[in-house]
């Protein structure tokens, strides 16, 4: 019996080594120059034949091939005919906190109850699971993790891809608050009977006066440091002292002028959309206000059936347009799994009338810029972070993107997961028959 015991723990313990997500990457011990690639700034520039040099995780130049910079002390990269691109950004995402969808156990992003501006997404996130590890293939190498549920659903955090735990995966901590600003519409419950369209929501004007009244106490609560520990308005204090983001999930223009106005109402400096799918109506009022939008997934269908059957599609290019900051988020069903598919969302806006270079902006410096960590991401500039990747041909095209190298921080990372595994697996069975 005690032999059998010891074999079945052996076994579990091969089945996890194998399963495992990849070992994090270690830290750059040499100067590394990517040299003769198209160079994709994400700043809406690109430099043809170009030369990329970083080193402890910096880079160093950004140019035209200059060999003038090269030696052999540096480790040269031979990239001809291939195309460099900072690490597209993931914003809005429940990457890590959720495993499975249907095994409860694996399922973290969201806490019982309606105002949780405490709860902090960060401290579930889990570094092991093997659905972040397949965004990386595919480019994505940073994320905002962001918690789900209740009107205030808690506090946000920003990743890069490769980390041994969430300590060492933190890019910015808690770097804002989510709100679900209610609906002026719902639709009918078509399985219990009642009439599938829209229909008014009669407790509007309740809900409002509910969240005003929650934000009063909130604001009365830090400005004059009510005694005793109240920890979802001491949460708050950041938003109102324009240390955070107010991100304020919302769709319908209604509700997008009512939120807008609210955050006027208490002094807010840093609002968010997002969602947003209504936005292009209102893009005036958005831009009037500095308000920056985090746009519905592309790859989805029209939410009334009198709109454009591309809408969706076409709603990045009227933002743009338009002069708003805009980036692109995934949420919605399958959200995990489909968040690798970021550069093609990005890559149908260009054929909606955005040229590549701004579509590329979508992912990058822009969601950098809205997530407050433009500083050292999101493009490719001297004395930002490397965070970077090396594709064999257009990398916002599902048919050429097909990455050889990796970096984050200028590590270098794996792009191995269980799926690059299978592929490789299954594209050798019938080699030799």
């Amino acid at each position: 019996m005690r032999t059998f015991k010891v074999l079945i723990i052996v076994i579990l313990a091969v089945c996890f080594t194998l399963n495992a997500q990849q070992t994090p990457a270690k830290k750059q011990m040499k100067t590394i120059a990517i040299s003769g690639a198209t160079a994709h700034l994400g700043n809406g520039s690109l430099i043809k034949n170009s030369l990329v040099v970083f080193d402890n995780g910096t880079i160093q130049y950004v140019g035209k091939m200059d060999a003038s910079k090269l030696n052999s002390e540096i480790e040269i990269i031979d990239a001809k005919g291939k195309h460099v691109y900072p690490g597209f950004i993931i914003p809005n995402s429940t990457l890590g906190l959720i495993e499975i969808d249907a095994v409860r156990a694996s399922d973290d992003d969201e806490e019982i109850g309606t105002w949780n501006p405490h709860i902090r997404s960060i401290i579930a996130y889990n570094t092991e699971s093997r659905v972040v590890e397949t965004m990386r293939p595919n480019g994505v190498l940073m994320a905002q993790i962001t918690p789900r549920g209740g009107r205030i659903s808690g506090t946000s955090s920003v990743v890069q891809l490769d980390a041994w735990n969430w300590e060492d995966a933190v890019v910015k901590i808690d770097d804002g608050i989510h709100m679900n600003w209610p609906n002026t519409f719902s639709r009918g419950r078509w399985w219990m009977g009642e009439e599938p369209g829209l229909k008014i929501n009669k407790k509007y004007a309740d809900e409002l006066q509910e969240l005003n009244a929650y934000f009063n106490n909130a604001k009365v609560h830090n400005i004059k440091a009510s005694p005793g520990l109240n920890l979802p308005f001491e949460a708050m204090k950041g938003v109102f002292s324009g240390h955070q983001t107010l991100f304020i999930h919302v769709d319908d223009e209604k509700g997008i002028i009512d939120a807008i106005n609210f955050t006027k109402q208490y002094k807010i400096e840093n609002v968010v959309l997002v969602g947003a799918y209504e936005a292009y109506k209102q893009t005036e009022l958005i831009k009037e206000n500095d308000v920056s939008v985090l746009l519905r997934r592309v790859h989805s269908r029209p939410s009334k059936s009198d709109e454009d059957y591309d809408l969706p599609f076409k709603l990045a290019k009227k933002l743009v347009d338009a002069g708003v900051t805009v980036a692109l988020e995934a949420s919605g069903d399958m959200e995990r799994m489909n968040s690798r598919n970021l550069p093609f969302y990005a890559g149908t806006t260009v054929a909606y009338g955005l040229d590549k270079e701004q579509a590329l902006q979508l992912i990058t410096l822009n969601a950098a810029k809205i997530l407050g960590i433009d500083a050292q991401y999101g493009s490719l500039e001297t004395g930002k972070s490397a965070t970077l990747f090396i594709s064999q041909g257009d990398a916002l095209d599902m048919r050429t993107n097909q990455l050889e190298h990796a970096f984050i921080d200028g590590r270098n990372i794996s792009l191995e997961s269980h799926q690059t595994k299978l592929w490789k697996r299954y594209t050798e069975k019938y080699k030799d028959q």
